[in-house]
């Protein structure tokens, strides 16, 4: 294990603040900052690559010595607890932080299962809905969540808290070419008979819990102010809405919680143990 120390606000410092707050630099690099034990847990877990961690030799839990010791990194630094308190965006300075090279945006990569189950996301434009849809998606069984179009950055540390360890454990898998998801579609439709692609509105269409949702399907939600990108719509086998009270204010959803109520739908009618 390679170690180096930091004092001051150098160069090295300097990327690791970028890492966190530009999206560019973060591109660029192809590396993002993490820290929190549960997110450091699942990314080693889930072979995600470490490229090195960050911390204050001084002060290191019985945990944190054993993540450094046991997983293979490029290079690690050391820092001051005031360099350390600087970085990090929690309350009571995390003691572990990690520099995590990112994960290639190729849907053919993702094992799905026998009866897959995907979600889309359309162009998300909340860091905390991203997170929440990935923490849902994982906890509803999904295989996959595709993110179309100009989005907030899926690498955001805020999307990578709000998503806690789901982040790491659930393929996202980034879009932005239509042309692209709708090859993909057409493959999954060869392959797997009756895949069906289910778009969602808020408009009166088909209740949810009138559809078939026990085969292979996608399930498409739409931006939180724009809804449902019109192409997507034209290409769904079924548009389905969330029926609410005839005596409700409250016109929609928030989009993360009708893509919580959807996919409830979709495991209760395919009874899957989500325990499994």
């Amino acid at each position: 294990m390679k170690e180096t120390k930091i004092f001051s606000k150098n160069n090295t410092f300097q990327k690791f603040e970028v890492l966190k707050t530009n999206r560019n630099k973060r591109y660029k690099y192809n590396e993002f900052l993490v820290e929190g034990v549960r997110s450091l847990n699942e990314a080693v877990r889930n072979d995600w690559k470490i490229k090195s961690f960050i911390y204050d030799k001084n002060k290191l839990s019985g945990w944190a010595e054993d993540m450094i010791n046991k997983v293979n990194t490029d290079l690690n630094f050391c820092l001051p607890p005031e360099l350390m308190k600087e970085l990090s965006e929690k309350e009571d300075t995390s003691e572990l932080m990690a520099i995590i090279e990112m994960r290639a945006d190729k849907l053919d990569n993702v094992m799905l299962s026998e009866n897959p189950f995907i979600v889309l996301f359309d162009r998300p434009s909340n860091k905390g809905n991203l997170g929440t849809m990935i923490r849902s998606c994982d906890a509803l069984g999904a295989d996959m969540l595709i993110i179309t179009g100009h989005s907030v950055d899926l690498y955001d540390a805020d999307v990578v808290v709000s998503a806690m360890g789901s982040f790491f454990k659930l393929p996202v898998i980034r879009v932005f070419d239509n042309k692209v998801l709708f090859e993909y579609i057409d493959k999954l439709k060869n392959r797997y008979a009756n895949f069906t692609t289910i778009g969602t509105t808020a408009h009166n269409e088909n209740p949810i819990y009138y559809a078939n949702l026990t085969s292979p399907l996608m399930l498409m939600m739409g931006n939180e102010t724009m809804g449902l990108n019109k192409a997507f719509k034209e290409y769904c086998d079924l548009l389905c809405t969330i029926p609410m009270s005839e005596k409700s204010y409250a016109t929609s959803f928030n989009v993360s919680c009708a893509a919580s109520i959807l996919m409830y739908e979709i495991t209760r009618q395919r009874g899957i143990n989500l325990k499994k």
